[in-house]
């Protein structure tokens, strides 16, 4: 499902030797259990005009880190916000059309009254941007 969520059922089912009913079963259990989150395409950003890809660390204020938290990951651009451990409290992923957008949005977080510090860092290229846990 992870390679193909387009995959028909039975095509699912004789790939894993299971009838197409019983897979059908499994897959309604996995979503109720929230497992599986949902089908969504995985799309090119580079293609869609977003080819600049952020990795910005941020230190916040100890008891507004959720708070924070929350409002980064309202914007659109943004992929990925994760509580992390050291130095820094929060790591956002993001994509940007390019420096001046990247910029802009650097310098609003840095109004946010909480944000202590931030460091950005760029990726060069994506070795690996999608993956699969099974």
């Amino acid at each position: 499902m992870e390679e193909d969520s387009r995959v028909s059922l039975r095509k699912l089912a004789h790939r894993i030797g299971l009838t197409p009913n019983i897979v059908h079963n499994r897959l309604d259990s996995l979503e109720h259990e929230g497992v599986i989150l949902g089908y969504t395409p995985v799309i090119d950003a580079a293609k869609m005009g977003y080819a600049l890809t952020a990795i910005i660390m941020i230190q916040v204020e100890g008891e507004h880190i959720v708070e924070v938290e929350n409002e980064i990951a309202k914007e659109s651009n943004v992929l990925s916000v994760y509580d992390i451990t050291g130095e820094y409290d929060a790591i956002v992923f993001a994509k940007f059309r390019d420096n001046a957008s990247l910029n802009g949005f650097l310098k609003k977080l840095l109004t946010e009254r909480f944000i202590k510090r931030t460091t950005t860092l760029i990726a060069l290229n994506a070795v690996k941007e999608y993956s699969k846990i099974i």
